[in-house]
């Protein structure tokens, strides 16, 4: 018996599945970097953007309306090319250009999918389609944990890693291309073509897809922030469970193709409730009444567990509704003309669900359809897992049998090895990277404190800066910090975490505030000591949401109440007031942010009425002129009166729009 044939099949199709797994996590990193970048300028003038115009770029399907005999075998592997030469370059540009290189990049990777899919090019086979993508996921997670919610990847000095995998998936595309056939098989060209309302479903099903995964599960620090829920759970539930759905899939194929589509569809909206569940009861329900506000979240409790980490077993669902909708397509192809309308439909669904999903944050700057989407975030998640799970009543019964094979036994055994071992790195990379930090020893007497707004991590330049305002805060060496805009774990943020990121770097204790799933400003506590009793409290807004930190710092016996906010535009009263009824009765307040207000304002006075400001008792009225305009101040540190103030200075820097707070104090 010849076993060499056995070996050159099963590492042939290894071979396709890495190179599909690289080109599903390119298309998830170039979606996340292009709706980012063109988030980033409309950041900057809290307005919609002229460069808003790219996105119709995900529009791209059109152009297949064209030609009448679909792409050639040659267009099919040089588009491949392509898509992997954009992911490269794009992370080397900066703003603009990364949106115009990742826009072309997703353009022809959408014409890419539609054609494979039709023509059944780089696989034929459903198993390897579907460990591709799961693949993918384990990838995008594992790349995210190495970069402490980023993905290392596009960050530099870690760039080459993007060139290595672009690199080795050309070497498998040279292979896939000499191993394939340049035809469609005859069995396939045989058979009548599909009606153009199922190729409509199909192509919506699997688009309904892989929005979920980039909304969320590419990126889990994504769902960590929606429930505030362990990290290194959350990351280890997810890739665990994508690892046995691999293993599951090539080991017992059958266990999947013969799961009738009655039963997926009933697992379908099993998983659609949980993850809607899990959004839900953690979305505060923000009552109209100014006077029952300032608000504080409703506890979750056992129910929400549940419903997360139900969420989290049953996510494979989704790479199987994306395996079973991808094998309709490559089954039965459809016309180039009818493939291009469907794609075009799909790829008009996925500008419109990241639309939605950002109106949910910016509804206050978006007329007549923004204030729709206030506290319905949801509401988006209701809507993409209805558009995966209802094109399942429209799939065959069952997958077409495939036979297990010698070579279809070591697939699956070198990729379920694969799988796991990728799961495995992504759980010890967690526990090696996160923040492990240790309480200063030594005896004190004095507290250094650091508000700082970082705009999302963004320099005035309008260049993500991660790295910049890192550096501006080690320079200042805060033992308590305030960040505020820092919510970037959505897809306006390419679903990254600051927070997490400047967490693990500095290593110190943190917590988020305000979930993401309510669309209020992002603040955070990062300390070195630890945080006890934090919680969130909201204040009464009729535009944007606004939120503030309350929680207790000790230090060498001297217990603070901190407090970190971000008001809405212009500071207004209400807010402010419903803050310091929430501080009522606390000892040695610190209170710092961004208030929006400035010293010439009825807030101020207020607020000095019951606090003192850190900089102006340390420089008089007078002020300090060559540190900033004592008449713009906004970004204040307030303080018990009798406060001891070391001292109290802003650091203007071009790494964020706003200038950093520091004070100390002394006791």
């Amino acid at each position: 018996m010849n076993t060499s044939r056995p070996v050159r099949s099963a590492v042939m199709a290894l071979t396709r599945v890495v190179l599909l797994a690289i080109l599903f996590l390119f298309f998830f990193q170039l979606l996340a970097d292009f709706v980012e970048s063109v988030y980033a300028f409309g950041l900057m003038g809290t307005s919609i953007p002229p460069e808003i115009v790219s996105v119709l770029l995900l529009l791209s399907p059109v152009l297949l309306l064209l030609p009448r005999r679909g792409l050639s075998h040659i267009a099919r592997v040089s588009l491949t090319a392509l898509v992997l030469s954009a992911r490269v370059a794009e992370a080397l540009l900066d703003t603009r250009g990364r949106m115009l290189c990742a826009g072309i990049g997703l353009a022809l990777f959408l014409i890419l999918l539609a054609e494979t899919l039709r023509t059944s090019f780089v696989t034929r086979v459903g198993a390897e389609w579907g460990a591709g993508l799961a693949f993918a996921v384990l990838l995008s997670v594992l790349l995210r944990a190495l970069g402490s919610g980023s993905d290392i990847s596009l960050v530099r000095p870690f760039l080459w890693v993007g060139w290595i995998l672009a690199l080795f998936a050309l070497v498998c595309l040279a292979v896939v291309k000499r191993s394939h056939p340049t035809q469609p098989a005859p069995e396939e060209t045989a058979q009548a073509a599909p009606g153009a309302g199922r190729t409509l479903l199909m192509a919506l099903g699997l688009m309904g897809a892989l929005v979920l995964l980039y909304f969320a599960f590419t990126s889990p620090t994504v769902i960590a922030r929606w429930t505030e829920g362990s990290y290194q759970a959350i990351v280890a539930v997810l890739v665990l469970a994508m690892a046995c759905y691999v293993a599951v899939r090539l080991l017992w194929p059958h266990v999947v193709e013969r799961l009738e589509r009655g039963w997926l569809f009933a697992l379908n909206l099993l998983f659609v409730a949980a993850l809607v569940g899990t959004i839900a009861v953690h979305q505060v329900p923000f009552p109209a009444e100014a006077g029952v506000f300032p608000l504080g979240a409703p506890p979750v409790g056992m129910v929400g567990d549940l419903l997360l980490y139900l969420t989290l077993v049953l996510s494979p669902i989704i790479v199987m509704d994306g395996e079973r909708f991808g094998v309709a397509l490559m089954q039965r192809p459809s016309s180039p003309r009818t493939g291009g309308l469907a794609w075009l439909v799909a790829s008009l669904y996925l500008l419109i669900m990241i639309f939605l999903q950002v109106f949910t944050t910016i509804y206050d700057y978006i007329p007549v359809v923004g204030p729709l989407l206030r506290d319905r975030f949801w509401l988006v998640f209701l809507i993409a897992g209805a558009t995966c799970a209802l094109p399942v009543l429209a799939l065959p019964s069952t997958l077409r049998d495939e036979a297990q094979d010698g070579a279809g036994v070591l697939l699956g055994r070198l990729a379920t090895a694969k799988s796991l071992g990728v799961a495995v790195l992504t759980v010890l990379a967690i526990g090696y990277i996160g923040a492990t930090p240790a309480m200063p020893a030594e005896e004190r007497h004095s507290l250094r404190l650091m508000s700082y707004n970082i705009q999302q991590g963004y320099d005035a330049g309008g260049q993500r800066n991660y790295a910049g305002q890192l550096q501006v805060i080690r320079e200042a060496n805060p033992d308590v910090l305030g960040l505020q805009e820092s919510d970037t774990a959505r897809i306006a943020g390419g679903n990254a975490d600051v927070v997490r990121t400047m967490a693990d770097a500095l290593d110190m204790y943190s917590y988020y505030g305000p979930t993401t799933v309510t669309g209020t400003f992002g603040i955070a506590l990062l300390s070195r000591y630890p945080i006890e009793n934090p919680r969130t409290i909201f204040m009464y807004s009729l535009g944007e949401q606004t939120a503030a930190i309350l929680a207790d710092i000790s230090v060498s016996g001297q217990r603070f109440s901190v407090v970190v906010t971000h008001l809405g535009n212009g500071g207004p009263i209400i807010q402010q007031e419903q803050l310091l009824a929430a501080l009522s009765g606390r000892r040695h307040i610190i209170a710092m942010g961004d208030f929006n207000f400035r010293p010439a304002t009825e807030q101020y006075r207020l607020t000095t009425g019951i606090l003192e400001d850190s900089w102006l008792t340390r420089w008089g009225p007078g002020g300090n002129p060559t540190q900033v305009d004592p008449a713009d101040r906004i970004d204040h540190v307030f303080v018990s009166p009798g406060t001891t103030i070391v001292d109290s200075r802003y650091i203007a820097s071009s790494v964020s729009d706003h200038p950093a707070l520091v004070a100390e104090i002394g006791w």
